[in-house]
C-alpha cells in the first residue's frame, strides 16, 4: 500500500490488520485521475468516511487538497491512520515549498461525527464503507452530508460491484460511475436547486 502520486508519491502505508478492505492502487489511481481532470483537488478539504487506512484522503493530500479529516470507528484503524498522517507530514516537510496541510483523525462513528456539522465546506468526500454496511445506513449517510458540502464538492462511493448503486438523496446528483474488476466507484455533486414555477 502506497501514495501513488503528489509530493509523497511512493510513500509506503501501514494497513490495519484486519477489518478494513484497502482501495487497490489500481483503482486509486483511476479515482484520482477522474478527480484531477475535473480539478476537483487542489486547496479544497476532504472528509473521509470509514477511513481505514486513511489512502484515500492521504492520497487527496498528496496532490494538493489543503486538509482532511479521516473519520474511522475502529481504534486500531484510527491509530493506523494517525501513523500514517505522521508520515505523510514529514514527506510535506521534506518537500518544502508552501505545502503546510492539516489532517485530522477522528475515532468515531460515521453516523456520529456528521451528526454536528463543521463551519468549513468540504470540498471532496470518501465513501468506502465495510461489507457489514447496509444500504439503508449508506443512505443515511448521504442524505446526511447535506450540510457538509461546498456547493462544488465530488462525494466519491466505492462499493463492491455486486452492491447496487447508491439510493442517492435528493440533494445529490450521481453523474460518473466506473467498474473496476470486483470493484465500483460512484461520483455525484450536490444537486442545483430547484428553480420556483
Amino acid at each position: 500500500m502506497r501514495i501513488v502520486a503528489g509530493f509523497a508519491g511512493s510513500l509506503g502505508l501501514a494497513v490495519p490488520k484486519s477489518g478494513t478492505r484497502p482501495t487497490s492502487d489500481r483503482v486509486r489511481e483511476a479515482m484520482f485521475s477522474s478527480l484531477e481532470a475535473m480539478d476537483a483537488l487542489h486547496g479544497i478539504h476532504v472528509l473521509d468516511l470509514y477511513a481505514g487506512s486513511g489512502a484515500l484522503a492521504l492520497e487527496a493530500v498528496s496532490r494538493g487538497a489543503a486538509s482532511a479529516v479521516l473519520v474511522e470507528q475502529s481504534a486500531q484503524a484510527a491509530s493506523v491512520c494517525r501513523a500514517n498522517a505522521a508520515a505523510l507530514m514529514k514527506a510535506a516537510a521534506k518537500a518544502g515549498g508552501d505545502m503546510r496541510p492539516a489532517i485530522d483523525v477522528r475515532q468515531s462513528t460515521v453516523g456520529s461525527y456528521l451528526a454536528h456539522p463543521g463551519t468549513r465546506s468540504v470540498g471532496l468526500v470518501f465513501i468506502d464503507p465495510p461489507y457489514d454496511v447496509d444500504e439503508q445506513e449508506l443512505s443515511r449517510v448521504l442524505a446526511a452530508l447535506e450540510l457538509w458540502l461546498a456547493h462544488d464538492a465530488v462525494v466519491v462511493v466505492e462499493r463492491s460491484a455486486r452492491s447496487p448503486e447508491p439510493v442517492w438523496p435528493a440533494t445529490l446528483e450521481p453523474f460518473r460511475s466506473k467498474r473496476y474488476g470486483e470493484t465500483a466507484v460512484w461520483f455525484a455533486q450536490p444537486a442545483a436547486p430547484s428553480q420556483p414555477a
